[in-house]
């Protein structure tokens, strides 16, 4: 039997989120980020976020659940669950996976939409011929790469999380990814699916599966409740041509 629940939080707000949303207001083709990626920090509002996730864990939680808290190795990541555990009082010892980091960029880090057509125009015609699934810019990954990456992790979940409740902190990209994995989606489904959703910062997205094997269902997808009902706005989403590169 492997784990029965996965909790799924996207980070707060970073430094680098507004970063991309002033890029995309201004027409930009570069973000401006403070750090490379894996050291961005979280923003003032995105620490604010993650204290609300840590409200929504207070309540949610009891004994001995969550039975276990994995987290991406970038920073936002790491400050989001830190506050969030301060706040509910949970005391787990989180652990790091590099398998469930932000999807990487490759030559189009750091590049709005306008910056990739204007600058790799040859890229962002192959990336609309592949389609986002399957592009993979030089030096970077598809979302099937990543797709496998969480296959991988949901291997090792299931040996060392028996019948529990695993919270996992990530990013935009790797949480729909799980959603893809988890729900046997097939890859017309998941382009359908995130066309019409994103996943909003320090939103919760849970994944269910009551015997502890085989599909899981969603529960519930991208909920930023705990956020509006303590009076923490939402992120406007400041991304890429992608994405939420940050």
């Amino acid at each position: 039997m492997g784990a029965k629940e996965l909790w799924l939080i996207r980070h707060g707000e970073s430094e680098a989120n507004v970063a991309a949303l002033r890029a995309e207001r201004s027409g930009a083709e570069v973000v401006e980020a403070p750090a490379r990626d894996a050291d961005v920090a979280l923003s003032e509002l995105g620490i604010e976020q993650a204290r609300a996730v840590g409200a929504w864990l207070r309540e949610n939680a009891h004994q001995g659940v969550p039975t276990s808290a994995w987290v991406s190795p970038y920073v936002r990541a790491r400050q989001t669950l830190g506050a969030a555990m301060a706040e509910a009082g949970l005391e787990l010892e989180p652990r790091q996976d590099e398998r469930i980091r932000d999807r990487e960029l490759g030559i189009l880090d750091l590049l709005t939409s306008l910056g990739v057509d204007v600058r790799y125009p040859e890229e962002a015609e192959r990336r609309r011929w592949l389609g986002k699934f399957y592009y993979r810019p030089p030096g970077g990954e598809s979302w099937a790469d990543v797709a496998l990456r969480i296959r991988s992790f949901l291997r090792d979940l299931d040996d060392t999380d028996d019948g529990g409740v695993s919270l996992v902190v990530a990013h935009d990209a790797v949480i729909m990814l799980f959603l893809y994995v988890c729900d046997g989606l097939a890859e017309e489904e998941l382009l359908d699916f995130a066309q019409q959703h994103t996943v909003g910062n320090a939103t919760v997205t849970r994944l269910v599966r009551p015997t502890g094997e085989g599909p899981w269902s969603v529960g519930v997808f991208a909920d930023a409740s705990h956020l509006e009902r303590v009076g923490v706005p939402t992120t406007e989403h400041g991304g890429d041509q992608d994405a939420d590169i940050h």
